[in-house]
């Protein structure tokens, strides 16, 4: 089925935890923020553009350990999951899902300041 041009570009993320949410993006992935206002700023120039909205709330997460989200779920690919994890859990971050393997690779799910449930995966060399 074709696409006709479309695909998904932008996710914005709840902030509640504004400023402890930018710092840890910062901190895991380097990424910089544009600040568009008091409680807003997005990340910039990548294929998929990550917004930080400090006036949205996170959806209920699922439960500890669970491999299945109750909403969608953004997921990052790396190519050191262990050390992406350590990352995450330095800069303050929740691991909700340790590593686990899915067919295709491995990923885990952790929490961000604000509480929102993100994945990072990475995928069984070719």
């Amino acid at each position: 089925m074709a696409n006709h041009g479309m695909q998904i570009d932008y996710v914005e993320l709840p902030a509640p935890a504004f400023e402890d949410s930018k710092r840890f993006y910062s901190r895991v992935f380097g990424w910089e923020w544009t600040q568009y206002g008091p409680a807003y700023a997005a990340c910039e120039g990548g294929s998929v553009e990550v917004g930080l909205n400090g006036g949205a709330v996170p959806a209920p997460a699922h439960a500890q350990g669970a491999e299945d989200s109750v909403g969608p779920l953004a997921l990052l690919s790396c190519d050191d999951l262990g050390a992406k994890e350590a990352d995450i859990a330095a800069a303050g971050g929740v691991i909700v899902s340790q590593i686990y393997p899915y067919p295709g690779g491995r990923r885990f799910h952790f929490s961000d300041p604000s509480g929102n449930i993100l994945g990072v995966y990475q995928p069984d060399p070719l």
